[in-house]
């Protein structure tokens, strides 16, 4: 059995930068548990990659608030989380389209990080799409979404879905 972890866009501006919250800087040591655990075959990392026009894009119309500028700190993983041998994606949405082909091997994924209810649930969705015989997982202490209630939605999405919650 081969099994990916994926860290979902914990990143500075999603933790306590310009869209942090109290949730997301509180799941930072669960999330760094299992990192650190290592029960895993490969990590993945992605980061949320916006640009310079981000307030022009259909994004930025919708939610006006600058965040995960490429190259400048909000943008950055949270120095507290261990990416040492991880594989680090660039996504330009809120799921990235790439994971056909990088998770071909793999019997099992568990999903952490930021937001449950935008990234965490699309990439979720992704993954289940492409391969729908994989065990997909999500961790619902090491998640965390925009409120509360927009989080127990997406796990019940994610629960209509087949994806695990653990």
């Amino acid at each position: 059995m081969r099994k990916a972890l994926i860290v979902i866009d914990m990143q500075y501006d999603f933790i306590d930068g310009s869209l942090g919250t109290n949730e997301a800087q509180n799941i930072l040591p669960n999330v760094n548990d299992l990192i650190d655990k290592k029960d895993y075959d490969n990590l993945f990392f992605t980061r949320d990659t916006h640009y310079e026009n981000y307030l022009d894009t259909q994004e930025g119309k919708n939610l006006p608030v600058k965040h995960c500028i490429k190259n400048t700190h909000g943008w950055q993983i949270h120095d507290i989380l261990n990416t040492d041998g991880a594989e680090i994606i660039d996504k330009e949405s809120f799921g990235f389209k790439g994971w056909k082909g990088k998770l071909d091997n793999f019997d099992e994924v568990v999903l952490v990080g930021l937001c449950t209810d935008i990234c965490v649930i699309s990439n979720a969705l992704i993954i289940k799409a492409f391969y729908p015989e994989i065990k997909i997982n999500i961790v619902e202490d090491a998640t965390a979404g925009v409120t509360p209630e927009s989080k127990a939605a997406a796990i019940a999405t994610a629960k209509s879905c087949q994806i695990n919650i653990i």
